[in-house]
């Protein structure tokens, strides 16, 4: 398990360096800004974060993809502003498996809360996470892995529509804005297929058995986990998504208590010896009643604000045990919910349209929401910025 570094000897406090200034990066910025911790931004994007109020410093690099580069920019970032002892925040999968991988040497200088490899590798590669999970006793959907097209002719038995993710995210995720990708016939999953596998890479693509439902059926567990207990936890069912079929991330989403969910995530977050934020991310079948793992985020999620609202203020957690500072152990009350208006605004409609959301319930949920990702009375800025980048946001991320 990461433990704290010493507390620094001069009176200075102890800051965060959040990489990554999207919405979720804003989420911690204002967690910890909030308590009074300085915050500096670090992003290869445009960044809203950087328009908060909480943002003190806001450092704009050339490339956070590859790993090395990364590493050493954040390395010479933190001699150059003395960031020495401050704490790391990474907000995206590739940051997080970079940091994990060189540890060792960013925690000469650094903070660093992000686990190590062997505890990161299980939520790096899904073949990992899901061969785990069985081992677990833990459902997960029936997955195959083909190694080449060639191999597809095996599953000729098993009946579309099919669901084509990669086993690594990134490079599938960045060429194509899509989490997954749907086909609906044998012919459709070998086009589909070579094509995924060009990007991702040969042998890196699964082929997963396509859950019936939407993104109301998909369940988060989300916790601040240490020595093998969650400090802090709470459980999420995502009530919209975008897009609506395989969603990038929630737009609107609900804390609900499901102790089932608990169980086997702290399961499998005890296996691997698991240290800091985590979300585990399932999806309730219908022909079975059980909850099926999809995924495991080694990492702050896009809705972690909703937290504090409910009782569990995960950024700030995580902060005050690697400062030394006592955490006590809280639990998400249910009921609380959370939008992202700029995303759910354009997938209600959508829903709306295709006859899958009801009009009358999308407003009531507008009008009974907590959370508001990014737009705030008393830090406006980053709302507005949000709304300008809309254009930008669209062509880099699809939003």
């Amino acid at each position: 398990m990461p433990k704290p570094r010493p507390v620094l000897r001069t009176n200075r406090t102890v800051g965060a360096v959040v990489i990554g200034g999207d919405y979720q990066g804003l989420g911690i910025v204002r967690s910890l800004g909030r308590q009074g911790v300085p915050v500096c931004v670090v992003d290869d994007e445009l960044s809203i974060a950087r328009y908060s109020r909480y943002c003190k410093k806001f450092v704009k690099l050339a490339n956070l993809r590859k790993e090395r580069v990364a590493i050493d920019s954040l390395l010479e970032l933190g001699t150059r502003l003395g960031l020495d002892g401050w704490v790391l925040y990474p907000t995206r999968e590739e940051l997080v498996a970079g940091i994990s991988r060189y540890r060792s040497e960013l925690s000469e200088f650094f903070r660093v809360p992000t686990p190590v490899w062997d505890s990161v590798r299980w939520a790096w590669d899904k073949r990992n996470t899901y061969r785990l999970a069985c081992e677990l006793d833990i459902p997960v959907p029936v997955t195959q892995y083909p190694q080449s097209i060639d191999q597809l002719s095996d599953l000729d038995h098993l009946a579309p529509p099919f669901a084509i993710k990669p086993a690594i995210k990134e490079h599938f995720f960045y060429a194509t804005k899509a989490k997954a990708w749907r086909a609906n016939s044998h012919s459709e999953l070998r086009t589909l297929f070579r094509k995924a596998s060009q990007l991702a890479g040969e042998g890196e693509v699964m082929v997963q058995e396509l859950i019936p439902g939407g993104g109301s059926q998909q369940f988060s567990y989300c916790a601040f986990f240490r020595n093998g207990e969650a400090v802090g936890k709470m459980v999420a069912q995502r009530r919209r998504q975008h897009p609506l079929e395989f969603g990038r991330a929630s737009t609107y989403v609900e804390t609900v208590h499901v102790p089932l969910l608990e169980e086997l995530s702290e399961r499998f977050l005890r296996a691997i010896d698991y240290y800091g934020l985590v979300e585990l991310e399932y999806k309730l079948d219908p022909r079975d009643s059980q909850y099926k793992l999809l995924d495991v985020n080694a990492r702050s999620w896009g809705y972690h604000s909703l937290g504090a609202r409910a009782g569990v203020d995960f950024s700030y957690m995580l902060y005050a045990d690697q400062v030394g500072r006592p955490v006590s152990i809280a639990t998400a009350r249910a009921g609380v919910s959370w939008i992202r208006t700029t995303t759910d605004l354009p997938a209600a409609i959508v829903g709306i349209l295709n006859g899958d959301t009801d009009w009358k319930s999308y407003l009531r949920s507008i009008r009974n929401c907590n959370v508001e990702a990014v737009f705030s009375s008393n830090d406006p800025l980053p709302g507005l910025a949000e709304v300008a980048l809309i254009p930008y946001l669209a062509i880099k991320r699809g939003f």
